[in-house]
This record gives C-alpha cells, sequence and structure tokens, in this order.
C-alpha cells in the first residue's frame, strides 16, 4: 500500500515568515500521517483470541503437518548432501 504523495507546490517565498508558516504546515502534516501510521501499524498486530475448540485442533494440525514437512525434508538434504558438511559418506560413483 502506498501511501498517498502530494505534488509540492513551486512557492516563492518572499520572507523569512513565509518559510516558517511553510515549515509548520509541513509540521503539522507531518504529525497527522505518522498518527495515521502508526494507528494502522497497531491495527496489523493486534492478535485474534479465538478460544474455540476447532481453531485450536486446527493450529495443531497446521503446525504438525510444518514439524514432519521439515524433519522430512532435512532427512532427504542429509542424505543427499550431508558430505558436504563432513556428516555423511560420498556416494562412490561405480
Amino acid at each position: 500500500m502506498k501511501l498517498p504523495v502530494q505534488n509540492p507546490k513551486t512557492n516563492n517565498y518572499q520572507s523569512l515568515e513565509d518559510i516558517q508558516a511553510r515549515k509548520d504546515e509541513l509540521l503539522e502534516q507531518l504529525h497527522t500521517d505518522n498518527t495515521q501510521f502508526s494507528s494502522k501499524w497497531k491495527q496489523l498486530f493486534v492478535s485474534k483470541e479465538d478460544n474455540s475448540k476447532a481453531a485450536f485442533i486446527g493450529g495443531l494440525l497446521a503446525n504438525g503437518i510444518t514439524v514432519i514437512d521439515f524433519i522430512l525434508t532435512a532427512r532427504k538434504l542429509y542424505k543427499n548432501y550431508g558430505f558436504i558438511f563432513g556428516l555423511g559418506k560420498k556416494k562412490k560413483k561405480k
């Protein structure tokens, strides 16, 4: 998601007061943008508390499948490429 960017206006500043007024305007705009960004960032990491039995079992099942997949992948990599790290025997060519 991109933040909206306004086209900068080409202002001809005549005095230091004009520059200070523009600086205050930009500071206020940055403050409001920062508040909006902070609120959206906090909403992104709000934890959902779903205490249902089905959600708990679904989480266990998903984590179990992930662990089994990791173990099978690690075993296959160790079996085929363990010799690179000195962990297994290199297959001899016939």
